[in-house]
This record gives C-alpha cells, structure tokens and sequence, in this order.
C-alpha cells in the first residue's frame, strides 16, 4: 500500500493528520480509508492527544472527493459494500469519536470530502475553499452520510439546494448558511485550526466527551433530553469534576 499519510504527529495535546495524495487532489480510496481511520484510532486512545486536526496536503484540495476510478465499474452490491464499509470505517467512526475532530478546510471539499469533514465536529475552511456534492451529475448520490448530515447542519431548504443542482459553494457562503465555522486566509488557516483546539484544551475532557455524545443524540425527541441528563449525571464524581468545581470555587483557573 502507498503512503499517504506522510504527517502524522501529537503535539501539545493535539493529534495532527494530514492527507497526502496532492497529485490526486487527496481523493479517497480504500487503502486511504483504511489508513486516516488506524491514525484516528491511534489518537483516539491516546491519552496525550486530547483535540485532532485533519486537513490535505497543497493549498489545492482538502478532499476533492472519492477515487472514481476505483468503483466506477461497480455494479449494486458491490457498492452497497463500498458504502457500508467506507461509513462504518472512517465516516460515523469520525462522528463518534469522543475526541474533538477539526477539519481545516485548505482547498476544494467535494463529494466525499465534503461528506468527511460534515462527520468531523468542526469545520474552519480557507477563504479559497469550495464545497459540494456533485454526484447527481455522476449519476449517484452522496453516499457516505451526505443527505444526512447536510441537512443537519444547514437546513433542508439548503440542502436539497446543494445535493440536486451538484452546485459548488465558496467559503463565504458556507460560513453564510452553518456548513463551516469559520473563514480566514489560507496561510492562517493552521493557526486557526489550532487555536480552536486551544479553546477547546482549557476545558474537562470528560466534558468534552460526553458533550458529545449528547450532541449527537439531539433529534428534538424525548430520549434526547434523556441522554442528556445521563450523561450530564455521568460527570458528577469525576476528576474533572472536582477540578473544575474546586477551581470556581477556589477563583483560579482549573488544570485539566
């Protein structure tokens, strides 16, 4: 299997991973799947990393989407497989990570780039970024959590937009409708990343992580306001709670 991730570090709490396929725009395939998702799983249990920062190599591309070449000729079952093994390896394993997942944004960000940094938690692209989903026009559809996660984030209005014209949209109208975070120039796009992750660094992890989770269960229903008070439970009793609450109390800033 080629390298394709050539970056890969912890640093400061923050786990660093780049994609490094720059002369195919950083496109997906198996093998890649396969590798962003054994890094993450790396950072995932390691305790020194406590925030990661995905982003692509060049200022062309973060993920100009899937390597068509690779399935192409695939008929139904064949992609069925390809869809259920691509979300089950890397896109909802992204989603469920208990670990805050920032996606800098450094280029074009279609189909399934798109659809990887919609599963990352937050998303800080360049001024020159694009985004879309464009696979009507290939005769598909987003598969890897595309009509799912869109709609969440921006809306259904703006999503149905989106997915059937296949337009792109710049930064500025992603930072416009909820799909990005924030926008700043490329050559800060790094620092930016980091600093959120900073922010993100002052407070419990055990927080963070079941922040998270209830997050991820807010569907407007019941058993979401359920979870929440469990997880919310969950925290009392913990180290971070202690700390946290020792260091109100006490007026100084808590150490997590």
């Amino acid at each position: 299997m080629e390298a394709k991730l050539t970056w890969v570090e912890v640093l400061d709490n923050v786990g660093w991973l780049k994609i490094n396929r720059e002369g195919k725009l950083n496109a997906l395939n198996r093998d890649l799947i396969d590798e962003i998702h054994d890094h993450l799983a790396d950072f995932q249990s390691d305790p020194n990393v406590r925030v990661i920062i995905l982003t692509g190599s060049g200022d062309k591309a973060f993920v100009a989407g899937a390597d068509i070449t690779e399935f192409s000729r695939f008929g139904p079952q064949e992609a069925a497989a390809l869809v259920q093994y691509g979300n089950q390896v890397l896109f909802d394993f992204i989603a469920q990570l208990t670990k805050p997942v920032i996606a800098a944004l450094n280029g074009f960000a279609l189909g399934g780039g798109l659809e990887l940094a919609m599963a990352c938690h937050i998303r800080i692209a360049a001024e020159h970024a694009k985004m879309g989903l464009p696979e009507v026009s290939l005769g598909i559809i987003p598969g890897y959590g595309g009509t799912q996660r869109l709609p969440s984030l921006i809306g259904k209005g703006n999503a149905m937009e989106m997915i059937l014209t296949g337009d792109m949209i710049d930064a500025k109208k992603a930072l416009e409708i909820g799909l990005v975070n924030q926008v700043v120039p490329a050559k800060h796009l790094m620092e930016a990343a980091l600093t959120m992750a900073e922010r993100m660094m002052k407070n419990a992890p055990h927080s963070l992580k079941n922040a998270i989770k209830a997050l991820h269960a807010a569907d407007g229903s019941p058993k979401g306001f359920i979870e929440e008070a469990l997880l919310f439970s969950d925290c009392f009793g913990t180290a971070d709670f202690e700390e946290g609450m020792g260091a109100f109390l006490e007026k100084r800033k808590p150490k997590f």
